[in-house]
């Protein structure tokens, strides 16, 4: 009898091990079911934020449902004697639910928590030279991406990133970026993709355009994706993830295989928006 109900509890607890996403993902749906943006939350990313203007109705509400999920689900932070209000919590969510909009609840499972700070900030940093010897000091930064589920945004570039949407330049699609690269447990600009089949593809066509902007760049020569993705593979993803939301067009111009890459991967195309 005794093992009779060990047996049953194991197994009830295998099967509530792999079914917990669709689990949690049913409780979340029941959770937030009749939750909606007010009107004028709905208001100020219609001044605030030049994409969701041109989103379709459906791919608005979409982003909708995300926004609630992920300000109900994610912890904000003010520091610097930031006091943050619920309009900078907005912001800051629309900017991250636009890149997963076609993914299922949870979004960006690793996150946990934003730290905003009212403009750029100095963080320590280490460094080795070739001699071994370690020195410390300070960095000037818009914005990090911790692995282990913590942002760090200058509210003042949020803002930026917005008021400028064709610029190329957005910090929480860049951050937010990062994050999705970190939820395969490494920061290797090659994020979680949905079939095995589809990482061969990934390397050879990311490969080739991370080589091919790191050409440009040494050599001056024309190039749609700003030169910091030439750093490593780690912010190439990051920054062609910024040009593919604000650029879509001249990305898709300057380099058909890769912006298919990413359509395929975001599951949107944001040329439609623009």
């Amino acid at each position: 009898m005794v093992n009779a109900v060990l047996i049953f509890a194991l197994v009830a607890f295998i099967v509530l091990y792999w079914r917990w996403p669709l689990i949690q993902h049913r409780l979340w749906q029941k959770k937030y079911q009749g939750y909606q943006l007010t009107h004028k939350q709905k208001k100020y990313l219609l001044a605030s934020m030049p994409i969701y203007r041109k989103m379709t109705d459906a791919d608005r509400e979409k982003l909708e449902r995300h926004i609630v999920w992920f300000l109900n689900e994610k912890r904000f932070i003010g520091c610097d004697g930031l006091k943050i209000n619920e309009a900078m919590k907005l912001l800051v969510a629309a900017d991250a639910c636009l890149l997963v909009l076609n993914k299922p609840w949870p979004l960006y499972r690793n996150v946990k928590e934003i730290l905003l700070y009212p403009s750029a900030y100095y963080a320590p940093q280490t460094s080795r030279d070739n001699a071994g010897l370690v020195s410390y000091h300070n960095t000037v930064r818009q914005g990090e991406s911790w692995p282990g589920g913590t942002l760090v945004l200058s509210w003042h570039d949020v803002q930026e990133g917005n008021r400028l949407p064709s610029d190329g330049h957005n910090l929480v699609f860049h951050e937010f970026a990062h994050q999705l690269d970190q939820e395969t447990g490494q920061t290797t600009g090659t994020p979680l993709l949905s079939k095995a089949v589809d990482y061969q593809q990934w390397a050879r066509v990311f490969s080739r355009a991370f080589q091919q902007l790191k050409s440009h760049v040494a050599y001056s020569m024309p190039h749609v994706i700003h030169s910091y993705g030439a750093t490593n593979e780690a912010e190439f993803f990051a920054v062609i993830t910024e040009t593919f939301l604000e650029k879509p067009a001249q990305l898709r111009q300057y380099d058909p295989e890769i912006y298919a890459l990413l359509v395929q991967y975001y599951q949107f195309d944001p040329i439609n928006w623009h």
